[in-house]
């Protein structure tokens, strides 16, 4: 009798145990996904030549979705710098016509910061073809400025990875602290003069929502 008494205290325990463990292992599984679903990113944003006459409406975009702008900065692309920043693209036949297009004006460069925020730009921007933006994302940026796959207005890191590194070629230090919001803003370059709109922008960024 002590012995079944015995044996039936031993299950009681082990499964309550077992229970115990497992709640506790739940609790731990819930925490990192909550954790890792509240965690901002950073991302690269950039307005390319023919929609930098739109940067304030840009901005005023990026900050009613809830994006922060860590950094921003005016500048003047030379063919060094694209070759190098799109250099995953060099072998294609486009890039000659890419390099013409991203040095033909100046460009608006921002860090992007919040929860999702590499998926949220991209989906924001629409495809990469505005050909296509027109059709299946009809209010994305790319749709309402862009032309084509090539002329498409804006750009945004398409991953964490590509998101690092494209921020450290405009930004290095955000990168090597890890403390953007720290740091003071760049200034926007005016030495360049902005050129006037092109005959794709007139109409564009009316409405974008």
């Amino acid at each position: 009798m002590a012995a079944y008494r015995y044996r039936l205290w031993w299950s009681s325990f082990s499964l309550s145990l077992l229970l115990l463990l497992s709640l506790s292992l739940l609790l731990c599984c819930c925490r990192s996904h909550s954790d890792a679903s509240t965690k901002k990113e950073k991302t690269l944003a950039m307005i390319k030549p023919d929609g930098l006459n739109y940067t304030d409406d840009f901005k005023r975009i990026v900050n009613d979705f809830g994006f922060s702008i860590l950094r921003e900065l005016t500048m003047q692309l030379d063919e060094d710098d694209v070759k190098l920043f799109y250099a995953e693209h060099s072998k294609r036949s486009f890039f000659p016509n890419l390099v013409k297009y991203m040095t033909s004006g100046p460009v608006f460069v921002m860090v992007l910061e919040k929860v999702n925020a590499v998926a949220d730009w991209r989906a924001l921007i629409g495809p990469t073809d505005a050909r296509k933006a027109k059709i299946t994302d009809p209010h994305s940026i790319r749709a309402m400025c862009g032309l084509d796959s090539q002329r498409n207005c804006v750009h945004g890191s398409d991953s964490l990875q590509s998101a690092t590194r494209e921020i450290s070629f405009f930004f290095r230090e955000i990168v090597s602290t890890g403390k953007g919001k720290n740091l003071p803003k760049l200034e926007s370059d005016t030495s360049s003069e902005v050129p006037k709109g092109k005959e794709n922008g007139k109409e564009c960024l009316g409405k974008i929502y």
